[in-house]
């Protein structure tokens, strides 16, 4: 009998803790093994293992590219690698990054949904904005089991909430409720496995490998968006899967809607904040050249740079307050 023995997990804001308190929760004798998304610094060395491992009495780890799946660990992404699965192993791959993370929950998720189908639940823990989401729906669709930490109950509630409302999750459960929840799943037979469409089984392809070494037949699914990438700044594709709309470029990297708004309010700040410098640049200009005209006694040429002056300011200030403005949304969409 197939059991539910694959547990895919994904967090961000806020995670650290949270799978701390999760791993200390469950048994030595657990019968599934676990794996871990939880959003990371690229350039930072992670400790997430170590800490995993003290937690509780299952063995926790950073995973090699090709290592075999054994029950009972714990088996944590590291920095600026996707981890996927394979019938009983596991790929560590710098593919392109998903609403610019790397490694990121959904393609974890969506590796399981393919490959373990029915027998494959999936977590969503406290973070921000909504990662994990359309991986859930890939489990749902594969017919897998999914999880979500309450929202009330989350540091971060964002990553749940998005989860719940856009997904028929099956449990949403305060975290101290889970680790039972899990131990209770695991035990029970797994339900029929469904295949998925073929743009799932496309994107799984893109994280599985740089887009230096991919394969030609690879195509991109969707159809053209005309919205650029924020990330290389080609064309992204409108992909539009279980009721939801997705993006993704040629090079791969790939959003949700939440993930590509976020991304644009970055490159927006980014803009604003390098016009704001030029502008407080050119106003230092202005006062050198007002002062060189006064001492001079050009009346005319001091009227001009004080003009320029007033004028340069009148814009400062309008960035900032765009500045400002941005920054609040995108606090308020992450809340």
């Amino acid at each position: 009998m197939e059991t539910r023995d694959i547990i895919v997990i994904g967090a961000s804001a806020g995670g650290v803790e949270t799978l701390q308190r999760l791993c200390a929760g469950l048994p030595a004798d657990l019968p599934a093994a676990i794996f871990v998304a939880q959003h990371l610094s690229p350039s930072a060395r992670s400790v997430l293992p170590q800490l995993l491992d003290r937690a509780g009495p299952l063995r926790a780890l950073s995973p090699v590219d090709g290592q075999k799946i054994e029950n009972g660990h714990v088996y944590v992404a590291a920095p600026d690698h996707h981890m996927l699965l394979r019938e009983g192993m596991i790929l560590m791959r710098r593919g392109p990054y998903e609403n610019r993370t790397r490694p990121a929950a959904n393609a974890l998720f969506r590796s399981a949904a393919i490959h373990y189908g029915g027998r494959a639940i999936g977590v969503v823990l406290t973070g921000l904005l909504d990662d994990g989401t359309e991986g859930l729906i890939a489990i749902k669709a594969a017919g897998g089991l999914s999880i979500v930490q309450d929202p009330k109950d989350a540091q971060w509630p964002s990553m749940p909430r998005n989860a719940l409302n856009r997904d028929h999750v099956d449990h949403a459960l305060p975290l101290a409720d889970i680790p039972a929840m899990l131990c209770r799943l695991t035990t029970e037979a797994a339900g029929p496995s469904i295949p998925l469409l073929e743009e799932y089984l496309i994107e799984d392809k893109i994280a599985a490998q740089d887009f230096a070494i991919m394969e030609t037949d690879i195509v991109t699914p969707g159809q053209p968006s005309h919205i650029s990438c924020p990330d290389c700044g080609g064309v992204l594709n409108h992909i539009d899967l279980q009721d939801e709309r997705r993006f993704r470029c040629q090079v791969g990297h790939a959003f949700t809607p939440l993930g590509l708004a976020a991304a644009q309010t970055d490159e927006l700040e980014r803009a604003i904040g390098v016009a704001v410098r030029t502008h407080r640049d050119r106003i230092r200009l202005f006062h050198q050249m007002r002062d060189r005209a006064e001492a001079g006694g050009l009346t005319h040429a001091k009227t001009r740079w004080d003009t320029a002056t007033a004028d340069a300011e009148k814009l400062v200030d309008v960035l900032e307050k765009a500045m400002h403005s941005l920054r609040r949304s995108n606090i308020e969409a992450e809340a």
